[in-house]
């Protein structure tokens, strides 16, 4: 599904020197950065974030996820690739979306610190790096950004949005999706499904992890065009409906399919008292038979969620033994290699 290309400058790499970093193999800070047809910024965009490792004495990394871009994106990260070592790239064959961009790309990050920033130049790495490492440092595991001067015609169904996700989850960010930083444990904790890049902070937020947020300037795109439009908006709305609901009851899945079992039960009991009080007292009626038979119908329909509650439940406990496994793996697995994969310099072109 993925290309990857992991290349080093050569010792001749042209343009300005002062900017050139190279990263530890353990990096503090990754950011994140997944594009498509962004061309026109990549290079704009890298030597703002040189500079910014560079004035803050950063030792970081970028990753970044070209998703099937059919402009000459791709060629431009080659580029800058070639001139800062810090950068290393990975491609899409096809567009596969933002939440498969974000798998490939957190398979790869190798830092402490873990930084979501958007190709397009609308956050200004310079001043949005620093915001976002200040916050965290105040104890915070997640902090969000804050757009601040935003006036697209996209802000009042976003509004909605937030207000609903903050409803919902009981979540203090105005801004559920812009950049974002978290700790490198957050990350880890992380299963995103198709579409759930949105929901970080919710996910986050639900199990647990200190959310924190901090206000930043929105600059307009000047290069390229949105691959975001109105008509994900609604699909957005059941997504985080979805999310509310897999959150509350995935790990307790008999609460609900229980809930439902009971309450379908109960209501056919009562039913069945109404008709035996109603046959004792008019004898030989037999109009009431169409309710006899829907009792009997919601009474197996309550039976049958019990059984799926159990189920459900036996599924659970053998995802709550993957996820140890998995955990067991990844600490064997920094105790000998510390956070850096042992695939990290794998190139498949």
């Amino acid at each position: 599904m993925e290309q990857t290309i992991f290349e080093l400058p050569s010792s001749d790499a042209t343009g300005d020197k002062s900017l050139i970093s190279f990263p530890s193999q353990n990096p503090y800070l990754s950011l994140f950065i997944p594009a498509r047809n962004e061309a026109g910024n990549i290079s704009p965009l890298m030597e703002k974030i040189a500079r910014t490792f560079r004035d803050h004495a950063l030792d970081g990394e970028v990753i970044f996820v070209d998703d099937g871009s059919t402009d000459a994106t791709w060629h431009e990260a080659v580029a800058a690739a070639e001139r800062y070592p810090f950068l290393r790239l990975y491609r899409h064959r096809r567009t596969f979306g933002l939440t498969e961009a974000m798998r490939t790309g957190f398979r790869h990050v190798r830092g402490e610190v873990v930084i979501f920033l958007p190709a397009d130049l609308e956050s200004d790495p310079e001043q949005d790096i620093p915001k976002l490492l200040a916050k965290l440092n105040e104890g915070y595991d997640v902090v969000a950004g804050w757009r601040q001067g935003r006036n697209d015609g996209k802000m009042f169904a976003s509004q909605i949005y937030n207000a609903v996700s903050r409803a919902l989850f009981h979540l203090q960010a105005h801004d559920m999706n812009w950049i974002k930083a978290f700790r490198r444990q957050v990350l880890d904790d992380l299963h995103l499904r198709s579409d759930w890049h949105r929901f970080i902070l919710h996910i986050a937020a639900e199990k647990g992890y200190k959310i924190g947020e901090v206000p930043v300037n929105f600059y307009p795109r000047q290069k390229g065009k949105s691959n975001y439009g109105l008509a994900r908006i609604p699909i957005s709305f059941l997504d985080v409906l979805v999310v509310k609901f897999l959150l509350t009851f995935s790990r307790k899945p008999m609460l609900f399919f229980g809930g439902l079992g009971a309450a379908a039960i109960l209501s056919a009991f009562l039913i069945w008292l109404y008709l035996t009080i109603l046959y004792f007292n008019t004898p030989g009626n037999m109009q009431q038979r169409p309710l006899f038979i829907f009792a009997g119908v919601i009474f197996v329909a309550g039976i049958l969620l019990f059984i799926g509650g159990f189920l459900a439940e036996l599924v659970v406990s053998q995802t709550d033994r993957l996820e140890d496994l998995e955990q067991t793996l990844r600490e064997r697995e920094i105790e000998k290699f510390g956070s850096r994969s042992p695939n990290d310099d794998v190139r498949v072109e």
